[in-house]
């Protein structure tokens, strides 16, 4: 077993390093140690996208993923990640929980009303991403909190900065969407038609 030791290192190194060591040794089994929730959630969502079966350990605040490869390493990623031709991908990158200048009540009225009307972008409406202080409209008491988790019953993907939900201390608040990482947001913004910034 393959043993990566990414304690102490800050988003998105440790899958970054993970991802290295899977395409470099293409090991059948691997062992990842991280230090903080975001990190481990990241690690562990890669390594099931890359067709590993996970198990979780803690030891007192390290997390210990160990994956074991259940199919081809990337099989499961690859089709995921590769765009249909003719359906259009619109990532929508929210990088604070206002929306403009000025008036942060108004702001923050606005956000909410753009992202209730997100809905009418239909099928072309791809990846919700929040970033920085955009993390704080996918927790616990969130004006659109309701408004999200009905995108998401609805198959949209809701990418959530883990690094960001850290750095606030609010990972344990998070309610909806997946705790991301820079590399899921950079692929993200590739693989997209269009990317719309907040």
């Amino acid at each position: 077993m393959k043993e990566i030791d990414a304690r102490g290192l800050a988003c998105p190194a440790p899958v970054l390093h993970t991802k290295a060591t899977l395409q470099e040794e293409k090991p059948a089994a691997v062992k990842v140690l991280v230090d903080n929730g975001a990190s481990q959630q990241n690690v562990q969502r890669f390594l099931e996208s890359q067709g590993f079966q996970t198990a979780l350990k803690q030891q007192g605040s390290d997390y210990i993923i160990i994956g074991t490869c259940g199919s081809e390493p990337g099989e499961h990623a690859q089709a995921s990640t590769v765009p249909e031709a003719d359906v259009k991908k619109i990532m929508v990158l929210c990088a604070t929980d206002r929306m403009g200048f000025g008036d942060d009540e108004l702001g923050l009225k606005l956000m909410v009303n753009f992202l209730r009307t997100l809905k009418e972008m239909g099928s072309d409406l791809w990846r919700l991403v929040f970033v920085n202080n955009g993390v704080k409209l996918a927790i616990d008491g969130s004006e659109v909190l309701e408004d999200l988790k009905a995108y998401e019953k609805a198959g949209l993907k809701i990418l959530v900065c883990g690094t960001c939900l850290n750095h606030f201390k609010l990972l344990d608040r998070k309610q909806v969407g997946e705790t991301t990482n820079m590399l899921d947001i950079v692929t993200g913004a590739q693989l997209a038609d269009k990317v719309i910034s907040l």
